[in-house]
């Protein structure tokens, strides 16, 4: 089901709840005109081609996304009689700001409560070079060993910063998110890696480990940490054939190629990702693509980039975000963070040419607080955004792994919960249920109880609403609308005259802090803070 938005509607009643439009966003309007475009664009009529079904999916459950016409739960007020629907959502897992900000929410409060100990925690941020990101995106496998190799670096400074101060044989733990965004969604896969500060030593006598707290790095230790990541990855791309050297030896130039296979098995998908990684038609316009070569000198040495952030030939490494371990509220503000959706509704809005603006998080190096894309090319960056199937993209390392022998005795035991009472004669059970309900969601995340607007009386769940027939009926007594927005059929094929037109007199926009549009010959991807 849905989130909601508070309302103080009423006196003294506090936040209550009140039914979100997804309709009425300039996100779902986007969608709803321009996807079966988008979908004629990308389908290949000589072979029958097409984006894989789950990118489709996603696309197309979107539109069902907070509609009551396709569903909802029927909520009964015991106080004054009202009713009130809530709609089903979408359950994506690549973009839509409701489902993805419900995931954010459970899994940071599932994470503080039964996966973190109440240990000091760090959070370590890789970033990939730009000639690095397609491949890694488009191999799910090949990313994932990334990452492996990533944890692994961080760990093994982890434990031999202990063993130096005579804590030898020490293990590490962590929680890694794959965010596969940038905030102005182009495809930028990177790691957010939330690591338990220090390690844990074996208890005498099998008595439970003990947890040792690790000085903080120095901005040495993280330019030392960000190089031997990027020697090890490197060297796994160049094992596997994704990178190649093609300069002379010392010269240290990078040829990053991909695996032609994999790209013949599913060539839409991989021109998808591609324009999204680069910025490029269709899914800019942009006026540069990036570089296809990645720079390597073997005797130059990381970049400081800001306090304990480092950069080596354009893997930068951020460490500079620590919580402490009764810090209740940054912990699960830190794990709320790295699960956040690539998007959010208010960061979105159309203009009056049609175009759609996207606000940034925070203004860019050169300025920038806002771009502009076309309605089919943000579609193309939304649909680049959606994980492959069958692949995690929360990761778990160390003590938190699940065959980890330590894993039962270092995190958090909720409170037993009682079995009823026709279960009693198997004794007591002490079970920690994942899924938390929407109303305790709503409780814990916006202070807002599942009460009655009018009355300010508990809500009642009364049926869950499916079929058709009985959803119109009830939509129709209480004047609400009974069909789904429709969405706009396909345009033609534009014409390449039309192509040239856009290409010259829609770039894409950018906006410095003061409003001001960026002339039109520095209208390219500019530097990332």
């Amino acid at each position: 089901m849905q989130g909601a938005a508070a309302s103080t509607d009423g006196a003294g009643l506090g936040g209550v709840y009140r039914r979100r439009e997804p309709e009425t966003t300039a996100l779902y309007r986007v969608l709803q005109q321009h996807l079966a475009t988008f979908e004629q664009q990308w389908t290949d009529p000589a072979e029958g081609r097409t984006l894989p079904r789950f990118v489709i999916d996603e696309l197309r459950g979107f539109l069902d996304c907070g509609i009551l016409a396709r569903g909802f739960a029927h909520l009964y007020c015991d106080g004054c009689g009202e009713r009130h629907l809530v709609a089903f959502a979408c359950k994506g897992r690549g973009f839509c700001p409701a489902c993805l900000g419900r995931r954010m929410t459970e899994g940071a409060a599932n994470l503080v409560d039964h996966v973190l100990p109440r240990v000091p925690l760090r959070q370590w941020v890789l970033t990939l070079p730009y000639p690095l990101r397609f491949p890694l995106a488009f191999d799910a496998a090949l990313l994932g060993a990334v990452l492996r190799l990533f944890l692994d670096t961080v760990a093994g400074w982890y434990r031999q910063r202990q063993a130096d101060r005579g804590l030898a044989g020490g293990q590490c733990g962590a929680v890694t998110v794959i965010q596969r965004g940038s905030s102005d969604l182009r495809l930028n896969p990177h790691f957010h890696a939330v690591f338990l500060d220090g390690v844990y030593l074996a208890g005498a006598d099998g008595a439970a480990p003990l947890f040792h707290p690790a000085p903080a790095p120095t901005q040495e230790d993280v330019e030392a940490v960000v190089e031997r990541a990027r020697r090890r990855i490197l060297r796994l791309l160049v094992r596997r054939g994704i990178v190649t050297v093609i300069a002379a030896p010392g010269e240290g130039e990078l040829d990053v190629r991909t695996d032609d296979g994999g790209i013949e098995r599913d060539p839409l998908l991989a021109h998808l990702l591609a324009a999204s990684a680069a910025g490029a038609p269709p899914a800019g316009p942009a006026n540069k693509r990036a570089p296809v070569r990645l720079g390597v000198d073997p005797a130059a040495r990381p970049e400081r980039r800001g306090r304990l952030v480092a950069q080596d030939c354009g893997f930068n490494l951020h460490a500079a975000t620590r919580v402490a371990s009764n810090d209740d509220a940054g912990r699960e503000a830190l794990c709320r963070y790295i699960l956040r959706p690539p998007i959010a509704n208010a960061h979105l809005h159309r203009l009056p040419d049609g175009t759609v603006q996207i606000t940034l998080k925070r203004p860019w190096s050169d300025g920038t607080t806002s771009i502009a894309l076309a309605p089919l090319a943000l579609i193309a960056r939304l649909a680049a955004l959606v994980p492959p199937p069958r692949r995690h993209v929360t990761r778990y390392f160390g003590v938190l792994a699940a065959h980890s022998k330590l894993r039962p005795l270092v995190v958090p035991r909720p409170p037993p919960v009682p079995l009823p009472v026709a279960d009693d004669e198997r004794g007591p059970a002490d079970r920690s249920p994942r899924y938390i309900p929407w109303a305790e969601l709503l409780r814990r995340t916006f202070a807002i109880d599942l009460r009655c607007q009018r009355c300010g009386a508990q809500l009642r769940l009364i049926a869950l609403v499916k079929t058709e027939g009985t959803i119109k009926k009830i939509l129709a007594s209480m004047g609400l609308p009974t069909e789904p927005p429709p969405p706009h059929p396909a345009r033609p094929p534009p014409t390449a005259q039309s192509l040239a037109h856009q290409q010259q007199h829609l770039p894409y926009c950018r906006h410095r802090t003061d409003g001001v549009p960026f002339p039109p010959e520095s209208l390219v991807p500019g530097p990332r803070s």
